[in-house]
């Protein structure tokens, strides 16, 4: 067995392959250490192991948060496929972004469900959604989504919302995997411009300029306490140890400090925000 060959091999079709290893001289030596331990037979599995660090194609975690983002991704896809279809949205541009951002929505779906596929996984079924969150009473705080076009846009705001909080929650445990979090990331970015779209659009509609294309401290751009949990966190103006308010003499204020960044939401507390919407 040629080590070298084989390593140079993989070098040419994958020159990044020890960037994710460290360098080329650390995986070399991490091999050979293993090589003076074990068996000759062995060493198929020893390089397998090896290169797992690299790759990380079989990854459990990865599997459970594609499925994870797949439940979301469902979720956002039916809610605009059914709000094109019985929504009273205005004809013309409105109309025209909402069913732009169904088709995206549908086509994260798509991906999703064929990325899992590919890592031997079986798609999770798509759940029966309540979009009024009465957990399948169809008779929750939000009842009137499909006939009421300013709530139809505070929930699409709220979904959106947390939508970009949830895969920003799950970045790190794609790392493993640079394909699957540069996807994951592109969704992500789309999410966020959705969430400024839509903020913008209730803006226009209630003639409200407290209504901002992005979130200021825990404001639910007055939706309400029905959504709080959504947004809950966002107000925080310290970021990797400095405290952003005033910094540097800058006079930024609270406000402008939590809108420069966006806060992950934890998996548990997504599933807890969209629990009354699943049947």
């Amino acid at each position: 067995m040629n080590l070298f060959d084989i390593f140079n091999r993989i070098e040419k079709h994958d020159p990044d392959v020890y960037d994710r290893m460290d360098t080329r001289r650390k995986a070399m030596q991490q091999f050979a250490r293993t090589g003076r331990v074990i068996a000759l037979t062995a060493l198929p599995l020893a390089l397998g192991s090896l290169f797992k660090k690299a790759y990380g194609r079989d990854t459990p975690g990865i599997i459970a948060v594609l499925q994870y983002a797949l439940t979301l991704e469902y979720l956002e896809a039916e809610f605009y496929t059914k709000g094109v279809a019985m929504a009273p949205i205005p004809a013309g541009a409105a109309v025209g972004a909402i069913t732009t951002i169904r088709d995206h929505e549908n086509a994260h779906v798509a991906l999703l469900k064929t990325v899992i596929g590919q890592l031997g996984a079986t798609p999770v079924a798509k759940p029966i959604f309540d979009f009024s969150a009465g957990n399948g009473s169809n008779n929750g705080p939000f009842k009137d989504v499909f006939t009421n076009y300013a709530l139809f846009l505070a929930v699409a705001q709220t979904f959106e919302d947390t939508g970009v909080r949830a895969y920003k929650g799950q970045a790190t445990e794609l790392m493993e995997n640079n394909d699957i979090l540069t996807a994951a990331l592109q969704i992500h970015s789309v999410e966020a411009r959705h969430a400024a779209h839509i903020r913008s659009m209730r803006r226009a509609l209630l003639s409200q300029d407290s209504i901002k294309p992005w979130i200021t401290g825990k404001d639910t751009g007055g939706i309400g306490a029905a959504v709080q949990a959504s947004y809950n966190g966002e107000d925080l103006t310290t970021q990797a140890g400095a405290n952003i308010v005033n910094i540097g003499g800058s006079g930024v204020d609270a406000d402008a400090a939590s809108e420069s960044f966006d806060e992950p939401l934890t998996k548990a507390a997504v599933l807890a925000i969209v629990d009354p919407f699943i049947v």
